[in-house]
């Protein structure tokens, strides 16, 4: 029936009356923190960039396979197993040849889940990698490739980290509330909300910032265990030591800086225990050499140890501007990258287009909803007022849920809210087209309203689970602006079956048992 229980009416006040304090929120200002909640306003809206960074993992399957090899060898060394001919083939996998007489001993070694080489090695045929043997005259060829899961461990590791670097380094720049999420197994999505000029950001995310510290020798050719490098600006090359002196994960600090004696602005850099002693060890041995100083294998300056640098920290010049030194500092600080990233997609949206948006999507809205309270009124008067208010609880409802949750509202988002009143008009036309009916056969209002909710409640709830499906649908298997109208119209139709049955109704019931003896209330 249409009646109402005291408990069932309150309830129902009480959530409508909380939910769109919520929504007035977003308009009034409150000291509460825990009410002042706002929806935050997407990219499309409140202007900024958007980038999709995709990560290279083949530089860290080929480091895993060279520190695997070597320690295969070491291990091998100390179990007196001969063993020869270690390569890395199509980067992809690890060979060796080992006698006949051992390759059972060897075997085993590699696939037995808590192997003696699990220290040097760790577990191979059970997870990381696969092995295989092929018989070669006397001897055996055994390869070992990265497993399927040996892969994906590698790949999700490997993201994991690139994501907190990247996220130290958009913090560094001091962007306005960034957004920083895992897409798949190798991509990152990074918005930023107000940043319409994205060259720095592309420029700090674009550098994997690998340092090493490394001598310059003598030689005029490249050699086994040198490379050739060029300068940063390009004016000269050097031919430098593969000996790593020194990474920067020995680095504690950086930090920009202006030296007094030279007037060059250059970078301070600070370094850890086991670092400073490296360094001190490194400066003393190489008085009167050169030590390069390169990241992502370019030199950036390559001064003369004049004397022992034991302190523990240093010093990098070069032709610095005091932002491109601010940058390096920043880029030292946060942390190399495990892999480099590469950009495969950018867009950037202006505030002025933002804003524009935001003016037309409300526009449109505004249009939509007079048009409908008028077609409402005129079709069905009194009631059409109720469908009407309930409408309004209903917007009420969503952008209180909405701000509830903090969500964030995209331009697909308000196409979503506007989806959300024609579907809720359309429950409504439903029910008092179905009331007409049951007019006609029922002369008691009371019991002919009651059937017409009741009767089309079954039409109501096919049309909206099935929107809910298909909204459902849209959010797990979608991504950015597809999200965002999922989520308004997932919402908006939960918001809708209530306003529909509960605030709709309950203002019918009144209206109808109040005036029960009156003809032609519909």
């Amino acid at each position: 029936m249409l009646y109402f229980s005291k408990l069932r009416v309150i309830s129902v006040l009480i959530f409508t009356l909380v939910i769109s304090y919520f929504a007035l929120s977003n308009f009034l200002k409150f000291d509460d923190d825990y009410f002042a909640k706002n929806i935050k306003l997407g990219l499309d809206l409140q202007g900024g960039s958007y980038l999709l960074l995709e990560i290279d993992n083949s530089p860290v399957i080929i480091q895993k396979l060279q520190n695997k090899l070597s320690s295969l060898k070491k291990f091998f060394k100390e179990k007196n197993i001969r063993s020869t001919n270690f390569k890395i083939i199509d980067d992809r996998k690890i060979s060796f040849v080992v006698d006949e007489t051992t390759s059972d001993e060897v075997l085993s070694l590699l696939n037995s889940k808590e192997s003696e080489i699990n220290p040097y090695f760790q577990r191979f045929k059970t997870h990381e990698f696969d092995v295989e043997e092929t018989k070669v005259w006397s001897s055996s060829n055994i390869t070992l490739q990265f497993s399927d899961y040996g892969l994906v461990l590698l790949k999700n590791s490997s993201l994991d980290q690139a994501i907190e670097i990247v996220r130290r380094r958009v913090d560094e720049v001091g962007t306005n509330e960034p957004n920083i999420l895992k897409r798949g197994n190798d991509r990152i999505l990074v918005e930023l909300p107000g940043l319409d000029d994205p060259a720095r950001i592309k420029t700090l995310l674009g550098k994997t910032a690998n340092l090493t510290f490394r001598f310059v020798t003598q030689s005029t050719e490249e050699s086994f265990g040198t490379e050739k490098l060029k300068f940063e600006d390009g004016s000269e090359e050097a031919i430098v030591s593969k000996r790593i002196i020194l990474s920067g994960d020995n680095l504690v600090d950086a930090k920009p800086s202006m030296d007094t004696q030279s007037n060059q602005t250059v970078v301070n850099f600070t370094l850890d225990r086991v670092g400073s002693k490296k360094f001190g060890k490194a400066t003393s041995n190489g008085v009167g050499k050169r030590l390069a100083i390169i990241l992502d294998g370019t030199i950036i300056s390559a001064p003369n140890v004049v004397e022992p640098i034991i302190g523990g920290s240093g010093q990098i010049s070069g032709d610095f501007t005091f932002q491109s030194a601010t940058d390096l500092a920043l880029l030292l600080r946060s942390g190399a990258l495990p892999a480099p990233l590469n950009i495969i997609e950018e867009r950037t949206v202006g505030p002025d287009l933002g804003q524009d948006s935001i003016e037309a999507g409300i526009f449109s809205l505004i249009i939509g909803f007079v048009l409908v309270v008028l077609f409402m009124i005129y079709k069905y008067r009194i009631f059409g007022v109720i469908a009407n208010l309930a409408l309004i609880s209903n917007l009420f409802l969503l952008l209180g849920i909405l701000t509830l949750f903090e969500a964030t509202l995209t331009l697909p988002g308000i196409a979503g809210i506007i989806l959300t009143v024609g579907m809720a008009v359309d429950a409504n036309v439903l029910i008092f087209e179905r009331i007409k009916e049951e007019v006609k056969n029922e002369k008691n209002y009371i019991i002919a309203f009651d059937s017409g909710y009741t009767k089309s409640r079954t039409t109501i709830l096919d049309a909206n689970i099935t929107t809910l499906i298909a909204a459902f649908i849209l959010f797990f298997m979608g991504s950015g602006p597809i999200k965002g109208f999922s989520v308004t119209l997932g919402i908006g139709i939960l918001t809708t079956l209530f306003s529909v049955y509960f605030i709709a109704r309950l203002f019918t019931a009144f209206f109808v048992i109040k005036n029960k003896n009156k003809e032609n209330l519909i």
